[in-house]
């Protein structure tokens, strides 16, 4: 039996969600399955994001809140959230230290693109997660501890490299997809909410490429609505709709990654980097990175440097624009 290896979630989170959004996960193409033990210390600001891949996170230990697009869900220890990839979400920090394994997959890894069949209905507790679908799991079902048990199973024959392991890797899956299938046989949503959903956030993929390539620039609610062809307030409603926050909350959090990256970089002052990443204003710069870091830019520097991560030259540049 492998070790199991708990890692600190902060560290592969914030620091791998790209500009639309989407939390990227280094797979192996051939087999595009992870189980990952991580843990939460403290409290940091998670950016919503959402992923290609399908998502199990068991509540190991501890109790958090999570947001799905608009909604809040409790989950208590012992409880499994289950979401897709194509709802906005995030896990907030309740104040204990959590544990909480997950498992991670691409849907093709059990029914390639284009077929259908049995093998698609492996999915169907994916596919149909409308407004009011129930994503956590209780503990008191059953379900979470005997797929808890399968999970370690997987991560024993990962990675899988040789065709038993894989073919082993596989079948544990499609029973922990079996276990949810049953639990949610009598929910009535449809696959079509999956399809459109996918249809907004493609709808929306010129703005998070817009605010890639320049949110370092004034960016006007007006003209970005423009991108897609709508009014102010029509775009305001539909951007909350499809990403579950507001667009100002999402270019900031967008910004302030940013800012992070560049302040571990090292080479420039924080007024310097509030200016660069499009905040006109360092004491609203200052006051948004606060709120998003859960301390100030000059705590994060200091953190920074007590970990060995920034340069030294960031000591001698901060002085006195520090906030």
């Amino acid at each position: 039996m492998k070790h199991l290896s708990w890692k600190n979630a902060y560290r592969f989170i914030n620091p791998r969600v790209d500009a639309s959004g989407i939390h990227q996960w280094p797979f192996d193409p051939s087999f595009p399955l992870e189980v990952q033990f991580w843990y939460y210390d403290r409290p940091r600001e998670i950016r919503m994001n959402r992923h290609d891949y399908f998502e199990l996170i068991l509540m190991d230990r501890g109790e958090a809140v999570f947001q799905v697009q608009d909604r809040f869900l409790d989950l208590k220890e012992g409880d499994l959230f289950v979401v897709g990839n194509s709802l906005f979400h995030r896990l907030i920090y309740t104040g204990t230290r959590l544990k909480a394994p997950r498992i991670m997959f691409l849907p093709q890894l059990i029914c390639p693109a284009g077929t259908s069949g049995e093998d698609s209905d492996y999915l169907i507790p994916f596919l149909v997660q409308d407004p009011g679908f129930p994503h956590v799991v209780s503990a008191g079902t059953g379900i979470p501890k005997r797929i808890r048990t399968l999970m370690k199973r997987i991560h024993d024959r990962l990675p899988a490299r040789s065709a038993p392991a894989r073919l082993c890797a596989k079948t544990y899956l499609k029973m922990i997809l079996a276990e949810l299938v049953e639990h949610y046989a009598s929910y009535g949503g449809s696959k079509s909410t999956f399809e459109a959903r996918h249809r907004n956030l493609d709808r929306l993929r010129p703005v998070f490429d817009f605010i890639a390539t320049r949110y370092g620039d004034s960016i006007d609610l007006t003209d970005v609505a423009s991108i897609v062809s709508m009014s102010g307030r029509s775009f305001t409603r539909f951007f909350k709709k499809v990403t579950g926050q507001t667009f100002v909350d999402y270019l900031n959090g967008f910004r302030v990654e940013k800012a992070r990256h560049l302040l571990a970089a090292g080479d420039k002052t924080i007024a310097e980097i509030s200016q660069e990443v499009g905040f006109c204003n360092q004491s609203y710069f200052g006051a948004v990175f606060r709120r998003l870091a859960q301390m100030s830019a000059r705590q994060y520097v200091k953190q920074l440097e007590s970990a060995g991560k920034a340069p030294a030259v960031t000591r001698h540049r901060t002085g006195s624009n520090l906030r």
